[in-house]
């Protein structure tokens, strides 16, 4: 055995143990002796990539294949451009490697690059053409789920699902979006009992066992046991509007046992608190010795524990929170005293996830221009800096600032006429309040809204408008103002 050949034995170990100095010092002696050894290149360039130092990676690679283009050397780059976002590139690279290895992996990662580069055909065709070489791959049918979900196609994606979990039973996340899929075609039977998969659940959980120890070790989560002469302790998960939008089976709830305690956020306590249904709402600074229950149950578990389903799921269409009178009279002194049409518009939710849900704010420009209407901007925290676009253009007055928690946004919210806002907390609170609603939905849109959206199931007072384009907000703007200039002009 060659001094070479030892040393890149030794190299290679260090690699696989993940002692990635000692194997980068080893590799760059070896090209010391013999630069142009293609091997000890490539894995160099796979050993930067590993530590996403990719212009090393690069140089490394590419040099490699300069001097012996081996299939797997090009696949080694192909993953970087992809990784680097420099698709077009990897596109290029797979598409000739596919001609000369046509493997379930390069076909795989053709399609994913297809999908980054939203060539949405092309993806599910080379999806398709990974199954038919390996059947197994539970991975291509989760993307292929996706790509309906984009077309608006949830069957399809129920199906794509149900087939990577038949392949992979453990797979959490086909399991959560497999839930979302069926939820959307309005089957809740099946799909609930997915959506006990759900990550923020097991969180919520966590959370209270924190707060609770005792308790919740103690009680058991409720399963749908007969509640008579009990107490059911239900608390917080997920977002405000899944808090809003659930918040219509509490009147059931509190029907079914002696006693319900409610936990929800802090900025939900007050406007609960308002619409108890006879529940007790408690909130952080309570203390498990003040605290007993027989049975706990995170929110969002609710219609899954009482087994609805069908048309059952959306009980409490209308006007199942009111706001308090004080503060409606508070807003209404001090903002609303004219004879307009009151509109109020919000632009942004959280931003932490589905980012494509955020309006553009200059979208609403020219809603301002319709004859006898008010704007109020009801937008907080993240966004709210956006307001600054309107001053010294627009009379639009900023409410936002003043909202403390939802009990202050619901005083405002009942002197309006309408609200137009995207996919966030204020529709779910206008829903419920029975308050007339325009929401925005980006072409992907959430699971609640099901695929026929000429009508709203969840709320009667809400209507419901959507993307042709990702990204392109322009026909969803056209249509508010031609259907806000009807409403505005019938007055």
């Amino acid at each position: 055995m060659t001094k070479i050949s030892d040393k890149l034995k030794k190299a290679y170990e260090f690699h696989n143990n993940g002692k990635l100095t000692d194997a980068k010092n080893l590799y760059l002696s070896i090209l010391d002796e013999e630069p142009e050894n293609s091997q000890v290149l490539d894995l160099l360039g796979v050993l930067y990539y590993q530590v996403q130092d990719y212009k090393q990676s690069e140089i490394y690679l590419t040099k490699a294949i300069e001097i012996s283009p081996k299939i797997y050397y090009i696949e080694n780059l192909a993953r970087l451009y992809r990784d680097m976002g420099k698709n077009d590139i990897a596109i290029s690279l797979y598409e000739d490697l596919i001609k000369t290895n046509p493997t379930y992996e390069n076909y795989f990662n053709l399609a994913m690059s297809y999908k980054t580069d939203k060539k949405w055909e092309k993806a599910k065709s080379a999806y398709n053409k990974a199954l038919e070489i390996n059947p197994e791959g539970y991975e291509s049918y989760f993307n292929l789920a996706y790509l309906a979900m984009n077309d608006n196609q949830p069957e399809i994606a129920v199906k794509c699902y149900e087939k990577a979990l038949e392949i992979n039973p453990e797979d959490w996340e086909s399991m959560y979006f497999l839930s979302l899929a069926l939820m959307q075609t309005k089957d809740y039977k099946k799909g609930l009992e997915w959506f006990e998969s759900r990550l923020c659940r097991k969180s919520a959980i966590v959370t209270q066992e924190k707060v609770y120890p005792n308790l919740m070790r103690e009680k058991p989560e409720w399963k749908g046991e007969d509640l008579t002469g009990k107490t059911l302790y239900t608390y917080y998960e997920a977002g405000f509007g899944d808090m809003l939008m659930f918040y219509r089976y509490i009147p059931i709830l509190t029907s079914m046992c002696k006693k319900l305690i409610i936990k929800p956020q802090t900025e939900l306590a007050s406007l609960f608190r308002e619409n108890s249904y006879g529940a007790e709402i408690i909130e952080f600074f309570d203390f498990e010795s003040e605290l007993d229950f027989d049975y706990h149950l995170p929110f969002l578990s609710i219609p899954y524990v009482l087994g609805l389903q069908g048309d059952k799921m959306f009980t409490h269409h209308d006007k199942y929170l009111n706001a308090n009178p004080a503060k409606v009279n508070y807003y209404k002194e001090r903002y609303f005293n004219n004879d307009k049409f009151k509109i109020g518009i919000k632009w942004q939710g959280n931003a932490h996830y589905d980012k494509e849900r955020i309006l553009n704010v200059e979208d609403f420009f020219p809603l301002f221009d319709i004859p006898n209407t008010q704007f109020y901007s009801c937008q907080t925290l993240e966004g709210s800096e956006e307001f600054e676009k309107f001053k010294g253009k627009y009379n639009v007055i900023d409410l936002g600032s003043t909202f403390s928690n939802f009990s202050d946004t619901a005083g405002a919210v009942e002197n309006m006429d309408l609200i137009i806002a995207n996919d966030t907390s204020l529709i779910h609170l206008a829903g419920a309040m029975g308050k007339p609603a325009m929401v925005l939905l980006p072409h992907v849109y959430n699971w609640r809204w099901h695929t026929d959206l000429t009508k709203c199931d969840w709320y009667d007072s809400v209507k419901i408008y959507r993307q042709n384009n990702s990204g392109d907000w322009s026909n969803v703007f056209e249509e508010v103002k031609q259907d806000l200039n009807k409403i505005v002009t019938s007055m």
